[in-house]
């Protein structure tokens, strides 16, 4: 098996192309990229930046650039000795324009007879043999669906009509609604998805309907092209999106690796803390969310708890209880937008249990919200499933009963009730957590970030070394990351947003005077809106405004996707313009950036050298390795300026360095050295040693050798709560032992052996990355 030392993640899109794509790789190689890394290059629904929502799985998306620019992205690599992972979709496929999906198109034309019935996750009893497709705006909309050129339209909504259910060629013989009444599907009012969706999707994405890849000539059609890519070395690895919401993942990631031959293979997979991969898991770990988690935390300062935990307390008027909240969260989930697939559920309940439909759904949604993890894995999370059972019952005494008749149901991996929980669970925990309490939980918008856990405030270096050496041995090959194109924060706004911790005072004083300027009433909100316009500026108005209405909307405190509140939505509105146009709320804002920004830098170069330097595979994501302070998607997915990085990068080996560490070329300084350090001397990462310091702030220093006792590798330093360190006087009498003579990758500066003085190595940069001289 071929796998990467590193990789550089790419949004392949209409803008950016695959043959865009190609271009840069001259500029990834000489970054340091081992890898290139794509985004979804199967076709799409037309116009999507994404590429998520797969309609025809057979074919290179013509929009991205077809076969020809993956053809034009290998020959690069491969000429440069760069090798190719790619993103696949293997859950769900895109809906929302049926045309434009082959399999889709014909499930609805055909119905149960359609050669793609299979392929789809439906249940045709409960839709009285229709599939239900929520695109109305009411169910008295049928008046306005018309008969156009043999298809039914809703204004410019296309679908199918089955054979001789209308007179062809006469579009004025036949009415629409009789005509819509004898197909295979009938069109309903949106908002009956909550509770009559009698089809799978991805989360409660209506226009994402589920696949069935557990079947095997399923698979074989939905991977073909896929397979392709293998059998003529066009690609070396697969990252494989959303695993957690198949029916049988060990099945799933068994079958992908014989028939790409025994590939790389990486799974988007959300770690809880704790919990690791299933043992029979063929895959060589998660794109790396897990490690984020750890990095950010050992750069916050966990003295500053209590003063960030009075001051949410004091927003929303008492204590936050997390658990308590997402609960909550879970359950407004499972009682609201994914209601369907509870109700789901509880069909297949057996009679013979003596359960009602909804004491069954609501024992059901119970369970669910008490889970710790994102699914069991059967029989192996047995044990989850049982505690989850218990938790639920002490939080609910009166579901005692139902709990016990279904607990042994769910326990059976083979029947279609225990199959479908396992699939379900995900989807509560990911709108429930990720996409309602991290927007509620707010009192340092760092923590709240994709998984995460956001009540562990922070990790001390002793811990994240043990962390780390659990990983060297564990998951070698498992991603690292600090900003995707899910993250809710980049790496570098969360490292500004990190140093609140050191200033819970000053934040707090800042906080007070924007809520008197520019009022918003939902304090837990404003702190997460101030917290993010910091962290992200400077900033254009439509891309804060953008945040602002999707933060609140997700939060569902104050306001909703489903019921917008126009009247909060207004002052939010004028929150985020007072920033601009009120010159009080401006300097106070700018006053906040300006204390932050330099402590905030530090934080990001020593995150960043951490990553790319820690046990894994590191991937930058494009465009960070300048500076990068972007919100929640689609604010990450902006285009970037790949031009501007080739010249600072000649420039930095032309012998120009930066001005300082605040200069962005600093940034990019760490991540190509770091970069290059991995690729051309793997010998110098094969272990992992914390490499203690002594004197005055020694708590201030985080280092760690990758080489083994014996045999000394490269050396991490970086600086943690940089304004604790400024406060207490600098490095002074701080040093740490060096093994062996050693330069730094960042000025070229040696040092040791023997005891070395930190303020001496940390003389230009708040980060050194050193390597044996001999």
């Amino acid at each position: 098996m071929r796998t990467p030392v590193s990789t550089y993640r790419l949004q392949i899109r209409p803008g950016f192309t695959l043959q865009d794509a190609a271009q840069t790789v001259p500029y990834l190689k000489s970054l340091g990229v081992d890898w290139i890394y794509l985004s979804p290059i199967l076709t799409a629904e037309r116009g999507s930046d994404h590429g998520y929502d797969v309609t025809d799985p057979s074919v290179i998306d013509p929009d991205r650039g077809g076969a020809e620019g993956l053809l034009a992205v290998s020959t690069a690599a491969r000429e440069a000795g760069m090798g190719v992972l790619v993103d696949i979709v293997p859950n769900h496929v895109g809906v929302a324009s049926p045309v434009q999906n082959p399999w889709w198109w014909s499930l609805l034309k055909e119905g149960r007879q359609s050669r793609y019935a299979q392929a789809f996750d439906v249940d045709w009893d409960f839709g009285g043999g229709r599939v239900r497709i929520p695109v109305l705006g009411a169910d008295t909309d049928v008046d306005a669906l018309e008969i156009r050129d043999g298809e039914l339209r809703y204004y410019d909504h296309r679908f199918p009509l089955a054979e001789g259910t209308y007179t062809a060629g006469d579009s004025t013989a036949d009415d629409p609604r009789e005509v819509h009444d004898r197909q295979h599907y009938e069109l309903i009012g949106w908002r009956r998805a909550d509770t009559d969706l009698n089809y799978r999707r991805f989360f409660a994405v209506n226009s994402l309907a589920g696949i069935r890849v557990e079947l095997p000539e399923v698979f074989d059609e939905a991977h073909a092209e896929v397979v392709r890519w293998f059998r003529e070395e066009l690609v070396d690895g697969l990252r494989i999106d959303h695993p957690d919401g198949l029916a049988d993942p060990e099945g799933y990631l068994h079958r992908l690796r014989e028939v790409t031959g025994g590939s790389y293979l990486l799974i988007e997979k959300i770690l809880e803390p704790g919990e690791t991969l299933p043992a029979g898991f063929e895959c060589e770990g998660t794109t790396g969310y897990d490690a984020l988690a750890d990095v950010d935390r050992v750069f916050v300062d966990a003295a500053g708890q209590g003063s960030l935990d009075a001051l949410d307390a004091e927003l929303r008027g008492g204590a936050a209880d997390y658990d308590d909240m997402i609960r909550g969260t879970k359950r407004r989930i499972t009682d609201g937008i994914l209601h369907s697939e509870m109700l789901r559920l509880a069909r297949l309940v057996p009679a013979g249990a003596g359960l009602a439909e909804g004491a069954a759904a609501d024992a059901l949604s119970e369970i669910i919200a008490a889970f710790p993890v994102y699914r069991s894995y059967l029989p192996e999370g047995a044990d989850v499933l049982k505690e989850a059972c218990e938790l639920a019952v002490r939080r609910r005494p009166e579901l005692e009963g139902a709990v016990g008749v279904l607990l042994p149901l769910l326990l059976d991996a083979e029947a279609e009730l225990g199959i479908r929980f396992q699939q379900t669970s995900g989807m509560v925990m990911a709108k429930g957590v990720e996409d309602t309490a991290f927007f509620r939980y707010t009192r340092l918008g760092t923590l709240t970030e994709v998984g995460a856990d956001p009540t562990e405030f922070a990790v001390a270096p002793e811990e994240f070394h043990t962390r780390m050496a659990r990983r060297q041995a564990g998951l070698p090959l498992s991603m690292t990351t600090l900003s995707t194109h899910d993250t809710k924060r980049s790496e570098d706004t969360r490292a500004r947003i990190s140093v609140l911790a050191e200033l819970a005072p000053e934040w707090q004083a800042s906080l007070q005077r924007l809520q008197k300027l520019a009022p918003l009433p939902d304090g837990p909100l404003a702190n997460l809106l101030w917290q993010a316009i910091a962290g992200a500026w400077p900033a254009d108005r439509d891309r804060l405004q953008s945040y602002a209405q999707k933060a609140a909307r997700e939060a569902g405190n104050s306001t909703n996707w489903i019921d917008p509140d126009e009247a909060f939505e207004a002052k939010l509105s004028s929150a985020v313009d007072a920033a601009f146009d009120t010159p009080e709320v401006t300097a106070e804002l700018e006053s906040l950036v300006a204390l932050l920004e330099p402590y905030g830098a530090v934080n990001s170069l020593g995150a960043k050298l951490v990553q790319l330097t820690m046990p894994g595979v590191p991937d930058v994501y494009q465009g960070t390795e300048f500076w990068d302070r972007s919100l929640t998607d689609p604010d990450n997915r902006r285009p970037f300026d790949f031009g501007a990085r080739r010249r600072a990068l000649a420039a930095l080996d032309a012998g120009e360095r930066p001005a300082s560490f605040l200069d962005e070329a600093a940034k990019l300084l760490v991540t190509s050295r770091a970069l290059r350090l991995r690729r051309d001397r793997p010998e110098l990462f094969t272990g992992y040693t914390p490499v203690p310091a002594t004197g005055s702030a020694a708590a201030h220093v985080l280092a760690f050798d990758r080489g083994t006792p014996s045999a000394p590798g490269a050396l991490t330093l970086a600086t943690r709560l940089p304004r604790g360190l400024e406060q207490r006087g600098g490095w002074q009498d701080t040093t740490v032992v060096l093994a062996a003579a050693m330069s730094d990758e960042l000025t070229g500066s040696t040092h040791g052996p023997g005891t070395v003085a930190v303020g001496e190595i940390l003389r230009d940069y708040p980060v050194a990355l050193l390597v044996p001289t001999a």
